[in-house]
């Protein structure tokens, strides 16, 4: 199992490119400042849930996984745009989780 702090630090990056005014291109500010907002960053969630679900029922288990990673880093960039800080997920996740342990 890895280590769960990818995210925390996947998080980190992309509220870095966000905050960031460099005149570097970087796709996470391509998609949180293009022209259409926060729709960009939707849309993209969008395409990518329905490429996860096609591998997923393909059964192609390498692409799965690629998609998979692809919708969840796109997920986290939506909240960004949506100025939803990805902690609060985590904590609703943990919330989730003790839950569980309650009915088990």
């Amino acid at each position: 199992m890895t280590d769960a702090k990818v995210f925390d630090e996947l998080w980190q990056v992309i509220c870095e490119r966000a905050a960031s005014e460099s005149s570097e291109k970087s796709y996470v500010r391509h998609l949180l400042f293009h022209e259409k907002g926060i729709d960009k960053s939707l849309e993209k969630v969008g395409e990518e849930a329905v490429e996860f679900i096609l591998a997923a029922k393909n059964g192609v288990s390498d692409k799965t996984v690629g998609e998979a990673a692809d919708l969840i880093f796109h997920m986290m960039v939506a909240l960004k745009a949506a100025d939803v800080d990805f902690e609060l997920v985590e904590e609703e996740l943990a919330v989730r989780r003790a839950g569980m342990h309650l009915h088990d």
